[in-house]
């Protein structure tokens, strides 16, 4: 039985570099090129008509850049991968990619082999990302959760509970504290040991970390 080859578009705006992804490409069989384009605009144009199966795309391009253009290509061809190939590792850019709908990414130093890996990764509807990628991805994930989880703790916080905690943060003493916000210096340790436990922090240098991360008081 005859397998079909994988037909791959390649878009990027550098006519030189969809030349060396097209050889490394066409070097194994298995692959056939079906398209290029090179712009964000015009491999969604033309990966509407032609359906590929896996589109290889740079993040920074002129105009409708890589991320919007992967948003759009699942509109236009659902069943097409969507593969970044870029020199930004950032994982705030891999994380969009991700959320825009690619199922791979790799960094345009990658091998020629890992980058045929990938393609055959992606369409077999898998992802892959490229070991540094894959750490970046990772490290990403990791601060939003942790973003997540202090913002849903900030949201447990009264407005007094804050407005101590700024305090706090800002190095000011209880007593200081108290006669800013007219309460006793007592209920402001209170409220102190009130917000340790709420936030499950131990310490003053933590309290003070934790508000500074969440906008309520300046660096």
């Amino acid at each position: 039985m005859t397998t079909s080859p994988i037909r791959v578009m390649i878009v990027d705006d550098h006519p030189l570099v969809r030349e060396g992804i097209r050889s490394i490409v066409a070097a194994e069989d298995g692959f056939e090129i079906v398209a290029e384009a090179g712009s964000g605009e015009e491999a969604v144009e033309v990966a509407g008509k032609l359906r590929p199966d896996v589109v290889i795309l740079d993040l920074s391009m002129p105009g409708e850049g890589g991320l919007r253009a992967v948003a759009r290509l699942r509109e236009v061809a659902p069943a097409a991968r969507s593969l970044i190939l870029s020199v930004h590792d950032h994982p705030e850019y891999i994380l969009e990619a991700v959320r825009a709908g690619a199922q791979g990414y790799i960094r345009k130093d990658t091998s020629p082999a890992e980058m045929r890996q990938a393609i055959r990764t992606v369409h077999r509807g898998e992802a892959f990302f490229s070991s540094p990628v894959a750490r970046q991805l990772s490290a990403a994930v990791r601060q939003e959760t942790l973003r997540g989880e202090q913002g849903e703790k900030l949201e447990r916080l009264t407005d007094r509970e804050r407005q101590v905690l700024a305090g706090i943060a800002a190095g000011s003493t209880s007593k200081l504290i108290a006669q800013q916000l007219g309460l006793s210096p007592r209920t402001v340790e209170a409220y102190r040991e009130n917000l340790m436990r709420k936030l499950a922090i131990r310490t003053v240098a933590g309290l003070t970390r934790f508000a500074v991360e969440n906008g309520l008081v300046a660096e």
